[in-house]
């Protein structure tokens, strides 16, 4: 069945992804819940059913909904633990006391008037119808009546209560990943969408497979992505059924055949769609609903951009950018997702083996290469995404400007070569012509005259007559381009065809991409190549025919890479089902114009710790201030004069712990910053980062302190 996951995922530039020579094996299932010692593992299906059962109730935005208990919003009012323990072990006494004063006569016989008008005289006396033992039962049940009495108040009194629901009740708590009874009618593991409509075996099939242990998250995901497509009428109800008839849980595969990535450093949950990064802090800057909660990013989140901010060994790559890739690589798989990946070589963003393509540029023994004009056919849009990669750091960061000039040169160049050659000029060919090369201008105006081609012989004498002129830029992209011809990257953006050039014009097709760039010893080419992916990527998905296939975009640090341009096509993300994840060293790296715009576009921010002041500001600023309450409590000690007083005030510091005061409390309203730029710099752990969220929809989380370690 070619379902979302099936189809070629280079477009026209690659050759088909090769299959496994025979069918690929059941992978093991990712995170499953925890086996006692010496337990040996489950032959059945057991532990993918308990995963798929588990609740997973609707939550604020970035909750970790796998297992996730709600909690109120407001914090309830909480006696300190030493206070109650002493309120509740002082009721226990004076209950004890109270029933050792009325059992040894000290308090009179008055408890016994209600004994006396309701129980019958016959009854009272040892020879009564009832017998010696009858009686002595009626007197103790009604002592066993009046000491429950004295413990239920002393109970209320000692609020025996909440001692128990806070430290009695959280030992016998099940664990989070237990299995809750679902209704037939709702048990996922059944398919009744399926049944409903009108296939029952494969619903059969699939349960069948469930229950047996052959089917993983991927395969789930991945079956419900290819049922969409039949919701939709994009493919017919028997072309499914016949595939999962067919084949089971490995029905609807990925063009590559893999059914999940070859390892798993974080918790996924494709149910969901999302990711722990980490825990909320159990801290008073926290809302009360996020404390002690998993914190997860999901495309709902990331189809709002994601900008990341923490100097060198802070954990951009391995807390949040790895567990990221890794994500989009099982959407990839499950036909729900493309994903690029771009950073420098070895810099831990997953094993090649989890990608579909691997572009090494720079290394001779790479597999694949990179296509400069982003498989356009269009001079003007190759001109415009080449501009925006050569000099869109050097154009004017304020409102308004842009790099129009420069595409306006290499447009006049571009359109006349392809009409001659019938392809774009290779990097030696376009330095030539941007430096004024005597012969291939004279080469580029013979042919043109000898097509007939006068609108674009216009266009080169244009070109021939600015070379030279004050305000000419064509010199600077030539030194531009000259950082790409290097033999370090000879035979690399090869437009003759010789080689396999993958282009962004692929994100069509859920395929998994990984980009090195060659850092060292060539930093400046590095990041005009992060620019070009970047502007590629944003011009690739606005045009793309199917936008129910999330598409997303890592950076790993994009220095160099924030332009003008690349905010205004990172605003215009949302609407295509496509982000990015940009990471940064410092916001110095952007410039002081753009840093404002960068943030504001950008619908999730982390601030990880190690910040600078300076950076912290502009966190601080985005996420604005607050109206919060303040309190302003002044304590006066009591001075007691008699020995009764000092008696009582003795008793109230032992159940306190502190000495009886006069307290007076003034409470006002005060606007503050959700996080200063102080508390960013200083306040903020290592392994911690602070991070808002907003979604797709418009609902958004304030700044959480978040614990990335855990």
């Amino acid at each position: 069945m070619d379902s979302d996951g099936t189809q070629e995922a280079r477009g026209t530039h690659a050759s088909p992804v090769p299959r496994p020579a025979g069918p690929p094996e059941v992978p093991a299932m990712p995170p499953l819940p925890p086996r006692a010692p010496g337990m040996p593992p489950p032959t059945d299906g057991s532990a993918f059913l308990t995963w798929l059962r588990a609740p997973r109730p609707e939550a604020a935005p970035g909750v970790w909904r796998f297992g996730h208990r709600p909690r109120p919003a407001e914090e309830p009012e909480e006696i300190p633990t030493r206070q109650l323990l002493s309120g509740a072990l002082i009721a226990f006494l004076v209950g004890w006391l109270i029933w050792s004063l009325l059992q040894n006569g000290y308090l009179g016989t008055w408890w016994w008037v209600p004994f006396d008008l309701i129980v019958p005289d016959a009854w009272r006396g040892g020879d009564s119808d009832l017998g010696e033992t009858g009686t002595f039962i009626v007197y103790q049940g009604y002592e066993l009546l009046v000491a429950l009495a004295i413990m239920i108040g002393a109970a209320r009194l000692g609020r025996w209560g909440e001692v128990w629901r806070r430290f009695v009740t959280p030992r016998f708590r099940r664990p989070e990943a237990q299995e809750t009874r679902t209704a037939p009618e709702d048990d996922p593991a059944q398919w009744n969408e399926l049944r409903a409509a009108g296939a029952p075996d494969a619903a059969e099939r699939l349960a069948a497979e469930a229950r047996s242990g052959l089917m993983r998250d991927v395969d789930h995901a991945r079956i419900l992505r290819a049922w969409q497509g039949v919701r939709t009428g994009r493919h017919s109800l028997a072309t499914f059924s016949g595939a999962v008839l067919k084949d089971g849980a490995a029905a609807c595969l990925h063009p590559s055949g893999e059914r999940d990535l070859p390892a798993r450093l974080a918790r996924h949950d494709l149910v969901t769609g999302q990711v722990r990064l980490g825990t909320t802090v159990d801290d008073a800057r926290n809302p009360y609903t996020y404390r002690g909660t998993g914190l997860a990013l999901g495309p709902d989140l990331l189809g709002t951009s994601l900008v990341a901010v923490g100097p060198a060994g802070s954990g951009k790559t391995g807390t949040v950018v790895r567990p990221l890739a890794e994500s989009l690589c099982l959407h990839a798989l499950a036909g729900r997702a493309a994903v690029v990946v771009v950073g420098a070589a070895g810099a831990g963003l997953g094993p090649a083996d989890a990608y579909d393509v691997v572009v090494r540029i720079g290394n001779q023994e790479s597999e694949y290469d990179l296509d400069l004009y982003g498989g356009t056919s269009d001079p003007d849009e190759a001109a415009a995404v080449l501009a925006e990669a050569l000099v869109g750091d050097l154009a004017d960061p304020h409102p308004g400007s842009d790099s129009r000039r420069s595409t306006t040169v290499l447009a006049q160049l571009l359109g006349p070569f392809r009409a001659v050659h019938g392809r774009f000029p290779s990097v030696p060919e376009l330095r030539q012509l941007l430096d004024g090369a005597p012969g291939p201008f004279a080469a580029l105006r013979q042919g043109l005259q000898e097509a007939g081609q006068e609108s674009l012989l216009r266009e080169l004498d244009a070109r021939e007559r600015q070379m030279g002129q004050p305000g000419d830029v064509g010199g600077v992209l030539g030194d531009r381009v000259a950082l790409l011809d290097r033999p370090a990257f000879a035979g690399f953006f090869d437009t003759s065809g010789r080689s396999r050039a993958f282009t962004l014009k692929a994100l069509d097709h859920p395929v998994r991409v990984r980009i090195d760039l060659p850092q060292r010893g060539h930093a400046d080419a590095s990041k005009m190549l992060a620019r070009l992916v970047l502007a590629q990527f944003t011009a690739s998905v606005a045009v793309r025919e199917d936008r129910s296939l999330f598409a997303c975009l890592l950076l790993d640090d994009a220095t160099g890479v924030v332009t003008p341009e690349a905010v205004r096509g990172i605003q215009r993300l949302r609407s295509g089902n496509a982000g990015v994840v940009l990471t940064l060293r410092t916001l110095d790296d952007v410039a002081r114009p753009l840093r404002g715009p960068l943030l504001g576009a950008t619908g999730c921010r982390m601030a990880l710790s190690g910040l600078t002041p300076w950076d912290g500001q502009d966190f601080a600023e985005v996420w604005g201030k607050e109206w919060t309450e303040a309190r302003d409590v002044t304590d006066r000690q009591i001075i007691a004069e008699t020995p009764a007083g000092k008696a009582v005030h003795m008793l109230r510091r032992v159940i306190t712990g502190k000495a009886p005061t006069a307290r007076a409390v003034t409470v006002r309203q005060v606007e503050r910053e959700r996080w200063s730029a102080s508390e960013l710099a200083h306040a903020v752990p290592a392994g911690h980062a602070v991070l808002s969220l907003t979604d797709v929809k418009g609902e958004h989380a304030p700044p959480l302190l978040v614990d990335l370690r855990s």
